[in-house]
């Protein structure tokens, strides 16, 4: 899969996943809260480390301009 994602969006996915870690070890997350938030944290870092959102390829989007400005389709040349 091609890079997706720019890297100021990778940059934010890992924030966001470090502070919900945080409160993780905190203890501040109980119950399902904790589960979904934990779920969420290891899918926003691993997009993050890979460069690739699979929501952004479904939706054939992206945040990086190099992918945006690649011509798409069997006639590339």
């Amino acid at each position: 899969m091609k890079c997706n994602m720019s890297n100021a969006d990778r940059i934010l996915r890992i924030i966001v996943a470090a502070a919900i870690a945080v409160f993780f070890f905190l203890g501040m997350l109980k119950g399902v809260a904790m589960i979904v938030l934990g779920v969420l944290a290891v899918i926003l870092f691993m997009t993050s480390v890979m460069g690739v959102c699979p929501l952004y390829v479904v939706f054939s989007t992206g945040t990086k301009k190099a992918c945006e400005a690649e011509p798409k389709g069997p006639d590339k040349a």
